[in-house]
Formats: C-alpha cells, structure tokens, sequence
C-alpha cells in the first residue's frame, strides 16, 4: 500500500526545487518522509504533540517543520504553501467541507488528497465492516464519495481536478487477509493491467491545481 501511495505522490509533486509543502495529518511520516527525501521543504501539521514521535529525529536536525493545531483553523496566512497533501483523512473528517475549504487556504497552488469513492468495491464496505474489525483490530467507519462530490467542493474555492490516479482495485482489508505482498502485487498489477482499476479503483489520489 505505502509503495503504490509514495509512487503515485511522487508523480504528482515529482522533485523539490526548495519549495514547501504542508502535510497535514501527517504525523505517521508516510508522505512527509518520502517529499522531504525528494527535496520539499516539508512542514507537518498535526492535531496533538505526541504525532511527533515517528518525525522527532529529522525535525530535530531541522530537516522538517511540525507544527500542532487545530486542522480545520492552522495557523499559517493565506496561500502560504506552494502544495498541500493530505493522506488517509478525509474520509474520517466529519466536516470534511470545512477541512477541504481549510487545505485550499494555505495552499499557493496544488492540494493533493485521496478519498474512496462509491464506483467501487469500497460500495461494501458497511456489510464487511465487522470483518474488517476482525482483521484490523483498530479499524473505523469512513465515509464514501460520489464520483464528483470532492472535487465540486474545491471547485468551490478556486482549484480545479487536474487528475485523479485510483489506487487499488481490491479493498485493503483482502490484501491484509491474504497477507501475501507478491499475491498482492500480482492480482493488482493484473486488475490495473485490464482496466479494472482504472474503472473502479478506491481509494482515488487526486490533484488540485488553482486556477489563474
């Protein structure tokens, strides 16, 4: 999952030449490592101090900014950032318009996030839920997209859709069953290879680009 996520990521930001980036949510430092390795000035926001932990030894070095905030009201001016990236929250945000109104603030020019969306196998996720729990252990509900309901709303502040890469065509917990990296590798390579990925792959990753 993380090889496929950081893949994709680096296609839509491709290398740093000194400009910044705010990962927001980003403490697990899935995404905010692999940008900084490419050259952004990576700044972390996070909603408590303890999200530091997996970022402490490159923060320390002055290699990355982590800042602790209110997601929805950070403390950063208006368009503050040359890219904004968030990763594996939206779908968990209750007020998801008000979050995307915020990453579209202290962004300069491009946001990027990914979200599930309904044109997929994610389409079942409530009736697997309990299985999903099982597998899991710490798993929690998330809320489904329509096809275009997250980028009508960046639309709405002035950033349009300039691509969108689906992800997987399995839903991760059939990859956390089988358990099996070269399995999983070898079904989604096939699934992506016939066009089933393309058509009904979930989570998307999507790329907002403001608008002149």
């Amino acid at each position: 999952m993380l090889e496929v996520q950081t893949r994709i990521l680096s296609s839509l930001f491709g290398k740093g030449t000194g400009g910044s980036i705010l990962d927001v949510g980003g403490g697990h430092g899935q995404t905010a490592i692999p940008l900084m390795e490419a050259g952004w000035q990576v700044t972390v926001a996070a909603s408590a101090p303890e999200c530091v932990a997996r970022l402490q030894p490159h923060v320390l070095r002055n290699r990355m900014g982590f800042k602790v905030c209110d997601l929805l009201h950070m403390p950063f001016p208006d368009r503050s950032f040359d890219g904004v990236v968030n990763i594996r929250f939206l779908p968990h945000c209750t007020r998801w318009r008000d979050f995307v109104a915020e990453l579209c603030r202290v962004a300069k020019g491009r946001v990027v996030v990914d979200y599930p969306t309904r044109r997929s196998l994610n389409v079942f996720s409530s009736a697997l839920f309990g299985l999903k729990r099982r597998v899991e252990g710490n798993t929690r509900p998330y809320a489904l997209f329509r096809h275009d309901e997250v980028p009508a709303e960046f639309r709405k502040h002035g950033l349009r859709m300039m691509t969108s890469v689906p992800e997987f065509f399995l839903p991760m917990v059939c990859h956390r069953m089988m358990n099996r990296r070269a399995v999983s590798a070898a079904l989604e390579g096939a699934f992506r290879a016939i066009g089933l990925t393309g058509l009904l792959g979930s989570p998307v990753m999507a790329c907002f680009e403001r608008q002149a």
